[in-house]
């Protein structure tokens, strides 16, 4: 395989993700008209990131729309701000203006739900700003030049997806339809390899069987991803037999 096939190969993920400059895409879609294994790679980070999405989605409470509405007709609005002129840009550079300000007003937009809500307080903003750091560690994954994908099936039912950059050392773990387990009991995430087990996380409570994005840190060569079922407080080792073993 030629260089340029080798890099092309590494766009798989940016391009999964419309992370992607125009001639890196115009350069990859060429090779991926020839290129079985992308076509496949690229199939599957759309299908994890569609999972990752379904997993995080959550219904707001059944009055906010109510609330939300009567609120923006009470207050006063800001006349738009001028964007800055872009003639002059390359094709990123303003994409990645477009994306700034889009992230600046939704930021502004969730801000002003949680004062009008009554939740601005200490406890809810740390909440808000460990889900914006969670979302960008889980992009960053996802759009690593190195991501790649792998699913698995959980012994005992449910399915998992896995996208991970070796590069990073990191990997974005799903899963879906996974069977309850007793109240005191719940599912454990491990990294296990040469250096032993470690854990990384006890899986939050997910709706309909569904848990994640969680990210685990840290991977080294030779790992596997391993998934127990432990005691709501978690193990320092597991301590049931493994539901999941997947090589990294």
């Amino acid at each position: 395989m030629s260089r340029p096939e080798r890099e092309a190969h590494t766009l798989a993920g940016p391009y999964a993700m419309d992370a992607i400059s125009e001639p890196d895409r115009l350069r990859f879609e060429r090779h991926l008209a020839g290129c079985d294994e992308c076509r496949r790679e690229v199939a599957g980070l759309r299908e994890a990131t569609a999972r990752l999405a379904a997993a995080t989605a959550a219904s707001p409470p059944p009055a906010m729309k109510e609330r939300v509405m009567a609120a923006v007709t009470a207050t006063r609005q800001q006349p738009p701000l001028a964007p800055p002129p872009t003639a002059s840009r390359p094709w990123h550079a303003r994409r990645r203006v477009r994306i700034r300000l889009a992230l600046a007003a939704a930021a502004a937009a969730v801000a002003g739900v949680a004062v009008f809500l009554g939740v601005s307080n200490g406890s809810m903003q740390d909440q808000l700003n460990r889900d914006q750091a969670s979302s960008q560690q889980v992009a960053a994954v996802l759009t690593a030049r190195d991501a790649t994908m792998k699913t698995g099936s959980v012994r005992g039912g449910g399915t998992v997806t896995i996208v991970m950059s070796h590069s990073m050392r990191e990997l974005v773990f799903t899963a879906a339809d996974l069977r309850a387990l007793p109240a005191a009991w719940g599912y454990e995430l491990w990294l296990a390899g040469p250096a032993g087990d470690r854990p990384v996380i006890m899986l939050p409570a997910g709706r309909h069987g569904m848990a994640g994005p969680v990210v685990a840190s840290g991977l080294r060569p030779g790992d596997h991803l391993v998934l127990t079922a432990e005691p709501s407080g978690g193990a320092s080792r597991p301590t049931t037999p493994m539901m999941l073993d997947v090589i990294l």
